[in-house]
């Protein structure tokens, strides 16, 4: 049969249907793409999986039966990387822990697999550094807003992180590449996304939307950053290196 490709809905959980369609049709697949990635070609149509919550479970079950439970984590946070055919390394990495029948995990020797660990190396390094770059502003409705764009879609891993760290604050961390935020109230943390209109308005915070003394507390923080800077052991090449110039416009010390 020739290979197809197939289409899901951009999620992991379709990831993981399509996956399992592959095995319930018995087909090899030249791709598997989100269909809002999808391009029209003249030669083949694709087949679009449905996402089936039933075959999600099947799926992770068979993984952490054969890999243990942190292979799931490690596929789910390599997903979040939106590389290129990343879909296809997941795939890889369950055919092969399949007909092994043991733990692939740690098999380096299979390029494919390795390059799964350093895709979740990059991620590791991409949530450290929203761990550190995240600078939150005051708005008049009391809710505390960091506007972010980081290079791997890692929202869904850093908000446990922040409602540990503020748990009595309200706030929202929105991405502004992908469109969609994490809000927490003080209590419970929920994923969002706005109109077009709105996400207009959330890449640049305007200051009527801040409290005043907002500007206040930025120029003090920057004081303080330029305070503790040595002029002397300036290292710029260093520095780039540990905070990238493309953070440097939601810095509030930038």
């Amino acid at each position: 049969m020739d290979k197809i490709t197939l289409t899901y809905d951009g999620t992991f959980e379709g990831l993981l249907s399509a996956i399992f369609e592959t095995y319930r049709l018995k087909i090899n697949v030249d791709r598997i793409v989100p269909i809002s990635n999808y391009q029209d070609s003249l030669f083949a149509e694709p087949v679009h999986v449905v996402t089936n919550m039933v075959w999600v479970k099947r799926v992770k079950k068979g993984i952490q039966q054969r890999c243990g439970k942190a292979a799931n984590t490690l596929l789910y946070r390599c997903f979040l990387s939106e590389q290129r055919d990343i879909e296809l390394l997941i795939l890889h990495f369950v055919r092969t822990a399949m007909i092994r029948q043991h733990d692939v995990t740690r098999n380096y020797r299979d390029e494919k697999i390795l390059n799964l660990h350093q895709i979740n190396k990059k991620i590791g390094r991409e949530v450290h550094r929203m761990h550190a770059f995240v600078r939150f502003q005051k708005t008049k409705d009391d809710i505390f807003i960091s506007i972010i764009e980081p290079d791997f879609n890692v929202l869904p891993l850093i908000g446990d992180h922040f409602e540990k760290r503020y748990p009595a604050m309200q706030w929202l961390i929105y991405d502004t590449k992908r469109h969609y935020g994490i809000y927490y109230n003080k209590s419970v943390l929920d994923f969002i996304t706005f109109e077009a209109k709105d996400h207009l308005k959330l890449r640049q915070l305007s200051k009527d939307i801040l409290t005043t003394d907002e500007p206040d507390y930025q120029n003090l923080w920057r004081s303080y950053f330029k305070s503790v800077n040595i002029p002397e052991r300036n290292n710029q090449k260093l520095h780039v290196q540990h905070v990238p110039k493309r953070y440097w416009k939601y810095l509030v010390e930038k």
